[in-house]
């Protein structure tokens, strides 16, 4: 069985017919408050036993079970991110995500976005949004660096072109 690449997201929209089993003994009390529903969870690794979930602050942990994939736009809750306006259809300002939902017939991730304290009463898709939080990743290195040949007597280097 091959497993996927972690993380990745998805939503549990039907609850699985085999009972609580499939939960964490720990985590039922959570998990049983979180779906079945359209939130989007990440899953972000599996011990060998159990995947283990998180959305928000709210961390879970499941066995494998059927659950809907859903692809990524980069935006996660806890990111900041600005609203892109609209000519002068949609005020402009700066939110953080506070919630996933996978919208079937939309086919998409919206997002629920507090400002300041207050939740913004509507939600937003991706491609209304700008992402604002740095997310750093490490690219490939643009120079090939030569494979250094160890002579095998102390720590001596040999057979290396540095170059200028």
């Amino acid at each position: 069985m091959q497993w996927p690449v972690l993380p990745d997201y998805g939503c549990i929209p039907r609850w699985p017919a085999d009972g609580q089993a499939f939960i964490h003994p720990d985590d039922v009390a959570i998990a049983t408050r979180c779906f079945p529903s359209e939130r989007v969870f990440r899953r972000d690794r599996f011990d060998g036993v159990y995947y283990h979930y998180t959305y928000g602050k709210i961390r879970f942990r499941l066995r494998p079970c059927m659950w809907l994939t859903v692809k990524s736009d980069g935006i996660d809750i806890g990111d900041e991110v600005e609203t892109i306006g609209l000519g002068l259809e949609r005020e402009l300002f700066v939110a953080r995500v506070w919630g996933m939902h996978f919208v079937r017939r939309k086919g998409c991730i919206l997002y629920r976005l507090r400002r300041n304290e207050t939740l913004v009463p509507r939600l937003y898709s991706a491609s209304q949004l700008r992402l604002l939080t740095d997310k750093a990743t490490v690219r490939q290195g643009e120079v090939e660096h030569p494979t250094p040949k160890w002579s095998g007597q102390g720590e001596t280097i040999t057979d290396v072109d540095v170059g200028d």
